[in-house]
């Protein structure tokens, strides 16, 4: 069951978690603070949305030492995303703060730790620290992560018990249509129904056009796709699931070669630390070797 309390941070949460982060600062900057508890949840999404943004220097300049540890989280994140010859120490001072002990009614050093774990491709640990509270966003995470490692039927579970916990709550219906969209079939169109209803709702934003995109390409709909996501690149010109769908469709329609690699390039040159461009120089660098190889036996 939901529960009746009204949250001061509904407007706040609900616009990062459709991706309208412009609108979640805003919303977290007017906030009118009568608790402690409230500025640092507050905080918590007000810096998350600048790291959604890749503002990850407003976020090491702002916050230091005398915020709240759960704010201190978000910077860790930054520090994570902004310096790739920081990481391995990074991954291990959450390694200590997870060992030394943590209030699991605070989920924001959960999220972070699993969001670092699963940008190494451990979603092992990911989902070991994710199962230490049971916070719907944690339950969102681990869905996300189990559908990563093909376990549809231990997501289908979790999405049950958000469902039985908070059915109308915007984490928990995105949940349900990203697991519909693993099951596929018909469960795509009900998927992409979900993301039309949060649109209708709440607006329009590049993260819930580039779901329902990737629904049509599920489907073979790729005209569908392109269009979807010509307007969420008009929303936001180097989003990098946008690009990455739009490699997708442009490949699938035959579109000229050129144009599918202009998409490529803006991905390297923008996210060279995606999983997505570094998946494709992995094997572009594996290609050249086979190359060089079969000249050299060639000539040999």
């Amino acid at each position: 069951m939901a529960k009746d309390a009204p949250d001061p941070l509904y407007d706040i949460k609900t616009a990062f978690h459709i991706g309208n982060y412009s609108q979640c600062i805003t919303e977290a900057q007017s906030l009118k603070v009568t608790d402690a508890p409230t500025g640092i949840r507050r905080d918590v999404y007000l810096y998350r949305a600048y790291l959604a943004q890749r503002k990850y220097a407003v976020v090491l300049d702002e916050v230091n030492k005398t915020k709240a540890p759960e704010v201190q989280a978000i910077r860790l994140l930054a520090q994570y995303l902004h310096s790739p010859s920081s990481r391995s120490g990074v991954v291990e001072e959450i390694k200590s703060q997870l060992k030394a002990g943590v209030d699991t009614t605070c989920d924001t050093l959960f999220l972070v730790a699993a969001a670092i774990y699963a940008h190494e491709k451990d979603y092992t640990s990911a989902l070991r620290t994710l199962h230490q509270t049971q916070s719907l966003e944690c339950s969102a995470m681990t869905v996300q992560y189990l559908i990563a490692i093909d376990r549809i039927d231990v997501a289908m579970t979790e999405v049950k018990r958000m469902m039985e916990e908070d059915e109308d709550n915007i984490l928990t219906q995105l949940a349900q249509a990203w697991l519909f969209m693993a099951v596929g079939g018909a469960k795509i169109k009900d998927a992409f129904f979900i993301f039309q209803e949060a649109i209708d709702r709440h607006g329009t934003t590049t993260f819930l056009l580039s779901n329902q995109a990737a629904c049509n390409i599920l489907e073979g709909k790729y005209e569908a796709a392109e269009g979807v996501l010509q307007d969420a690149l008009e929303k936001d010109s180097n989003s990098p699931e946008v690009l990455v769908n739009l490699i997708v469709v442009t490949s699938k329609m035959g579109k000229p070669a050129e144009v599918t690699r202009r998409y490529i390039s803006q991905m390297k040159d923008s996210h060279p630390d995606h999983h997505y461009t570094r998946e494709y120089l992995a094997k572009e660098e594996e290609f050249d070797r086979l190359a060089a190889s079969f000249r050299a036996s060639v000539s040999a």
